[in-house]
């Protein structure tokens, strides 16, 4: 992982929907980073799943803690250090159900939506400051978590993953023209462009990486 990323690593675990983790967090990057300049916040569940009348209290708000209010408390912990220095890159990942929700996952579109909200009113409360807010939205990428969905789909169906992944972008994402999944380093790319000084003049923005899954420009 440090020849990967090229430098020194640092690893520090924390339950970003508990505050005094955050907290913690907080103190142990300053104390053995110092400020930070870039915050990437790509922690996310798929949260509650089933139609709005089958979801209670206590799924949607696990889904917006962990989807909305840790983003929220994250950038909130390591503001005041960028602003102070008066330059930051903040990125946060939002997904293609912010914009174009599902049925069977409400509460993770709302959360989602909630987190491009917050993009934007980050972006016009801080970009003279020095500090740029966007967001990224992916489309079903190959992580632990879709793995997790497409395991699911296929136990549910009697068949494979890669079965179920080919009958889920046919029946629920016919709009990915790429009829595959997508790769982290793709949406990683992404990323790293928002960090870097090329994009000193992108504020506010959502960049989808959805192989066309969004049916609108």
């Amino acid at each position: 992982m440090v020849g990967e990323l090229g430098g020194d690593v640092v690893a520090v675990a924390a339950d970003l929907t508990v505050p005094t983790d955050v907290e913690r967090l907080r103190g142990q990057v300053l104390e053995r980073l110092g400020a930070p300049d870039i915050i990437v916040n790509c922690a996310g569940i798929t949260g509650a799943q089933g139609l709005f009348h089958e979801i209670d209290d206590a799924g949607w708000q696990h889904t917006v803690e962990t989807d909305l209010m840790s983003p929220v408390r994250l950038v909130r912990a390591f503001l005041p250090e960028m602003r102070e220095r008066g330059w930051g890159r903040i990125v946060l990942l939002a997904s293609e159900d912010a914009v174009q929700p599902y049925a069977d996952e409400i509460p993770y579109c709302a959360a989602k939506a909630g987190v491009l909200a917050l993009v934007k009113g980050l972006s016009k409360t801080y970009a003279t400051e020095g500090v740029l807010t966007n967001a990224v939205s992916p489309a079903f990428i190959e992580t632990p978590m879709t793995d997790a969905m497409m395991d699911k789909r296929a136990q549910q169906r009697g068949t494979s993953r890669e079965e179920a992944i080919t009958s889920f972008l046919e029946q629920e994402r016919p709009g990915m023209e790429i009829k595959r999944r997508g790769k982290d380093v793709e949406a990683a790319a992404v990323v790293a462009f928002l960090c870097s000084e090329r994009a000193s003049f992108v504020n506010g923005s959502n960049y989808r990486v959805d192989a066309g899954s969004v049916q609108t420009i």
